[in-house]
């Protein structure tokens, strides 16, 4: 966030991931710990989403793989239609809820207006591809000990 004549602009803060849809994990972790010369860091799941992902540093950004945990993920959606690839760009935030408001002013479509819990100790949010370019993206704000 930076003060311009005491004017709050919220600026996004770097390119936090690039998530791909993956049709089997174990596999393009594979594929990743060749191409970085690295193992992933994590795995997790995240239930509500019906998705397990893994997470590889890259510099100061990270990639996710997403694998689809059952067929009504939007994962597996997202690979029955489109094949496996990338699926979204996801932005680094101070203040996730002041971003969607800013957003949504500017004309994007928010698909959900309140932020939720994601994988990575994470609130995120989307924002419809159909209003930026046919690119998903993500916003995401570190969760702080006290966020539900």
């Amino acid at each position: 966030m930076i003060w311009l004549n005491r004017i709050k602009l919220i600026v996004m803060q770097k390119i936090e991931h690039i998530g791909i849809a993956v049709k089997d994990l174990e596999n393009a972790n594979l594929l990743f710990k060749k191409l970085l010369n690295q193992t992933h860091y994590k795995i997790e799941e995240v239930v509500s989403e019906g998705v397990k992902t893994s997470f590889f540093k890259v510099g100061e950004s990270k990639i996710e793989l997403l694998q689809a945990t059952n067929n009504e993920s939007p994962i597996a959606k997202f690979i029955a239609k489109k094949g496996e690839g990338v699926h979204h760009i996801a932005f680094a935030v101070t203040d996730i809820y002041a971003e969607i408001k800013r957003l949504k002013s500017e004309g994007f479509t928010i698909l959900n207006e309140k932020p939720k819990e994601g994988a990575d100790n994470k609130l995120v949010a989307f924002l419809h591809p159909k209003s930026s370019n046919g690119v998903l993206i993500e916003l995401c704000q570190e969760k702080e000990r006290n966020d539900k």
